[in-house]
């Protein structure tokens, strides 16, 4: 959950993390990186698949990787990759899918799997934690309570004093690092030996930062709030009448407005406290690559799902919008010794869709080609040109700059499975006062309603739900605006604070963006996509 505005990579609001700045400078910065659904397993199956959520079938946080779906785990297994999981997973729970991971080591928000949530699986493959399961436990027992923190009733955050190596950024660091030793002196397993033979493929996930916001209290520490900026703010933003139904409801269940400046300020001091924990984490990895000689051979990505409002509109947390404090996340590749180039940051649109296409791309399993070729007759067709894995079965696509693509000038994210809204009228019903609870408590509702899609270029977004078409400014169930259409001018408006779709000087943009959106949506439409024909028609030569 970790946003782009909160590391001084891209913004002067963020903080200083020495170990991503030092990727940053190693390989290449994707400056307007977008997930493709604020959501972790939509964005995370979607990450895996290099499809998006429409396309999977995974639109809620209770849909994962559906069974025989082609993904990067299965494409790197099949090319004899040592494969790896640690962290947080969310994303695969067929048993087929667990089979590939030579070793896989699950941690989440509040601590170790318990069985208690679809996403997360119970237990180890292939490597034992570094620390008993109690430990770990212990370390996680103030997260599990961590809603009885009284500082307001819209969130709570605290910090804790257990033994550093128990959390998880350090208890995942130091496991991956265990497992980079044992991979490099062909320890991992009894079928494997040979270091230059198998390369590995290996997901490490921190799950900070995400709510529940708890950190070390020597983290928290390097973080004073009368050092904390907020971020802009519009008091009027939800109240001028040009905010859409879903928008306001989010803000009356997560608004800040009633708590005091230093609980806002202390939430981000232990949200920022919690990415110099794990960007510390980072360090050690990047450190035990150098050391171990692993990292001139080795491709690094580094992104998030999606981000968190902490502080931006006057919230936290996420909610189903497409602001660029949960859309737009960093991305970072690099791999000096292989030519991608260093210190470079590249300004065209990306999405981590892309990013698989990207990787299958330098390391050589595939190749993707940047324009469908011409019709062949039969007579002269070869060798197939044009594959189904190639060309249809990937939305992404290898990124510019790290691969000879070419750069783009939009991309897309989505929201919702096609339920009925979630509206001022339901939400009225819930017991007050609002806060993280009511976020929860209204959860599945909130995440199913509606089917919005947005596209994002470099100076405007645009939002639209065709499940509310017709909405008006006066069709919302308290009288005020209904799921209306969004529109931001992000050179005039880089907060996202004006909705400017009703602005008449404004149609022609939209105009715009809707092409660009239908045009998006018919590239990507089919669920099962279609092998196309290598030639223009059949071969009439003998008969």
């Amino acid at each position: 959950q970790l946003k782009w505005s909160a590391l001084r990579l891209y913004s002067d609001l963020g903080i200083k993390t020495p170990a991503i700045e030092r990727l940053a400078k190693e390989g290449v910065t994707y400056k307007y990186a977008i997930t493709p659904h604020p959501l972790c397993v939509p964005a995370r199956t979607s990450m895996m698949t290099g499809r998006y959520p429409h396309s999977t079938g995974c639109r809620l946080n209770e849909t994962l990787m559906p069974p025989n779906t082609n993904h990067a785990f299965k494409i790197w297994k099949d090319n004899n990759y040592f494969t790896g999981l640690i962290g947080k997973n969310h994303c695969f729970t067929d048993s087929d899918d667990l089979a590939l991971f030579d070793v896989r080591c699950e941690i989440s928000h509040t601590g170790l799997p318990t069985g208690g949530y679809v996403g997360e699986n119970v237990g180890v493959q292939g490597m034992e934690w570094g620390y008993s399961n109690e430990q770990i436990t212990l370390a996680h027992k103030t997260r599990k309570t961590l809603q009885t923190n009284t500082q307001s009733p819209t969130i709570a955050y605290a910090c804790s004093d257990y033994p550093l190596e128990h959390y998880s950024s350090s208890l995942i660091a130091s496991q991956s690092i265990d497992f980079f030793n044992r991979y490099k002196n062909g320890k991992l397993n009894n079928t494997f030996t040979d270091v230059n033979k198998k390369p590995f493929a290996l997901m490490i996930s921190f799950p900070d930062p995400h709510e529940p916001y708890e950190s070390p209290r020597e983290y928290v520490n390097q973080f004073p709030i009368n050092e904390i900026t907020l971020p802009p703010q519009r008091d009027d933003e939800f109240t001028d009448g040009t905010s859409p139904e879903r928008n306001r409801v989010l803000a009356k269940i997560m608004r800040q407005d009633f708590d005091k400046e230093q609980h806002k300020k202390g939430l981000i001091a232990t949200y920022y406290s919690m990415i110099r924990f794990l960007d510390d984490g980072i360090g050690r990895i990047l450190r035990s690559l150098d050391d171990l000689d692993l990292r001139k051979n080795t491709i690094i990505v580094f992104t998030s799902d999606h981000g968190d409002f902490m502080g931006e509109h006057g919230m936290s947390v996420k909610g189903g919008l497409f602001y660029d404090c949960l859309v737009r996340v960093p991305l970072v590749i690099s791999w000096p010794s292989g030519g991608v180039p260093q210190g470079i940051v590249d300004e065209s649109m990306a999405n981590t869709i892309d990013i698989l296409p990207t990787l299958l791309q330098l390391q050589q399993i595939n190749n993707f080609e940047s324009d469908l070729p011409d019709w062949d007759t039969a007579s002269t067709i070869n060798k197939p040109k044009v594959t189904e894995e190639r060309i249809n079965a990937f939305h992404g696509k290898p990124l510019p700059i790290v691969t000879d693509s070419k750069p783009r000038n939009a991309t897309f994210s989505e929201y919702g499975a096609g339920g009925s809204s979630f509206t001022m009228k339901h939400l009225d019903k819930m017991p007050k006062p609002y806060g993280y609870k009511t976020l929860l408590e209204t959860l599945w509702a909130r995440e199913a309603e509606g089917r919005r899609k947005m596209v994002r270029t470099k100076d405007w977004k645009y939002v639209t739900d065709p499940m509310a078409y017709g909405a008006t400014l006066s069709s919302g169930t308290d009288g005020g605006a209904g799921n209306v259409d969004e529109l931001y001018d992000l050179k005039k408006d880089p907060w996202e604070l004006h909705n400017v779709a009703f602005d008449p000087l404004n149609a022609s943009i939209i105009s715009e963006m809707r092409y660009l959106l239908a045009g998006w949506m018919i590239e990507t439409e089919d669920n099962k996509p279609l092998t196309l024909p290598m030639t223009m028609g059949r071969d009439m030569t003998n008969r």
